[in-house]
């Protein structure tokens, strides 16, 4: 067996696991890339709130509130924040974070993106998507689902993502 169709028999395997994921983590799965892809991409374009820039609209309110309140935290301890000693407000954290990583190249910056979308992913899904599982999902999702959506037009049940507001419990 050829080194190509080995890898092409594990990208199958974690294929068929994403798409037998619950809707909710195929979810955070998707929003760990686009929020990661945003980070990438972001242009400071004077927004006076950069999370909003880096969160897509579409995200349910609860999972943004998520995302707002542990991103900050996310970027300082993959010690992307190191150089922005004494600031105190999430966006001026989360926009040096964002200078930092623009600066570093190769896999390195290859690392922490990855790493970066492992943890968001893992925000939005509430704690239930794990990191040994989160790391082969989501680079699966990322180079196979995000950077080729056109590739499995057959494949209908691969992934539609859409947001949901999850219910809440009330204790009454």
């Amino acid at each position: 067996m050829s080194f190509g169709n080995f890898l092409k028999k594990i990208w199958g395997g974690i294929k068929s696991i994403f798409n037998d994921l619950p809707h909710d983590l195929k979810n955070a799965v998707h929003i760990g890339v686009v929020v990661t892809e945003n980070v990438k991409n972001f242009v400071d374009s004077g927004n006076a709130d950069i999370l909003t820039a880096i969160i897509p609209t579409e995200v349910d309110d609860v999972i943004k509130a998520r995302l707002r309140a542990n991103l900050p935290r996310i970027l300082t301890e993959l010690k992307l924040a190191d150089n922005c000693a004494g600031l105190t407000d999430t966006n001026a954290i989360v926009k040096c974070a964002i200078d930092t990583l623009q600066k570093v190249e190769g896999d390195f910056k290859s690392a922490f993106l990855h790493d970066l979308s492992i943890l968001v992913a893992q925000v939005a899904s509430d704690g239930k998507l794990d990191w040994k599982d989160g790391t082969y999902i989501l680079q699966w999702y990322y180079t196979h689902k995000f950077k080729n959506e056109d590739e499995d037009e057959e494949d209908t049940s691969a992934t539609t993502v859409t947001t949901v507001t999850p219910a809440v419990a009330t204790n009454s």
